[in-house]
This record gives C-alpha cells, structure tokens and sequence, in this order.
C-alpha cells in the first residue's frame, strides 16, 4: 500500500511541477498559444492512458487449486463437493439426482447439509462463499 500512495504522490508531484513549468513558460511568452494547449492535453492524454493501463491490469489466473484444509475443517464430503459443483452449475436438484444416480431427496439433504456447513441460507451465498473458500472454481 505504502509503494502505491508513494507512486501516486509523485506522478502528481512531477504533473505539477510541470504544470508549473509550462505555465511560467506561457506567461513568459516563450510558448505560443497553441503549443502550450497541445502540451497541456499531450501530457493529460498520456497520463489518462498510463493511469488506465495501471489500474486495469490483471494477473493471469493459474490452475485452480482446491483448498483442502477448508474442506477438512469444514468436514465437506466427497459427495457434498460434488453436489456444490453441480449447484454452481446451475443445475437443478432433479438435474443433480440424475446426473450422480441420487434421489431427489439424497440431494436435498446434501444440499441442506451444505447450508448448514458454510452457514449461507441461500444457493447463491453457498456458491459465492465456496468461491471465496476456493471450495469450487
């Protein structure tokens, strides 16, 4: 954090200062009009294209690696990982029943355990909060 305020407080310092340059430039008429307002947009141009390239870079993301020691803790089953997998999917329970040969009632259950384990109420808050767990990818 202390290396971005850093960075940040002198790109505004050198802007100012040449500001200030071109200013005393300006009214010392050794620029003409046109040069200083070309200065001026070339130098803000810049900065705009510099500032977005900083602040919207991403880091490729690597492989996806389960986090074990927040299953263990959690004490997730085998099936009940595979059960959050399909939810994230989107799948329906009936959907889940028969792509893991389960009843409907079995995934309902798991379903209900999962609520219970990640302490959500909703399948949108287990799958978010699984993300965040790095639970699922």
């Amino acid at each position: 954090m202390t290396r971005t305020i850093l960075t940040w407080a002198l790109v505004l310092a050198v802007g100012a200062s040449a500001l200030e340059w071109l200013q005393a430039q300006y009214q010392t008429h050794t620029l003409s009009r046109e040069l200083y307002v070309s200065l001026i947009g070339l130098a803000f141009a810049g900065g705009g294209v510099w500032a977005g390239w900083r602040l919207t870079r991403r880091h490729a993301p690597g492989p996806f690696a389960r986090n074990d020691a927040a299953l263990t803790a959690l004490g997730l089953t085998g099936q009940e990982v595979k059960v959050l997998e399909r939810l994230a999917a989107g799948q329906s329970n009936k959907e889940i029943a028969r792509a893991l040969g389960l009843s409907p009632n079995t995934v309902k259950t798991h379903i209900a355990h999962l609520f219970e384990k990640l302490a959500v109420s909703r399948r949108t808050q287990a799958i978010g909060k699984a993300r965040d767990l790095q639970l699922i990818p």
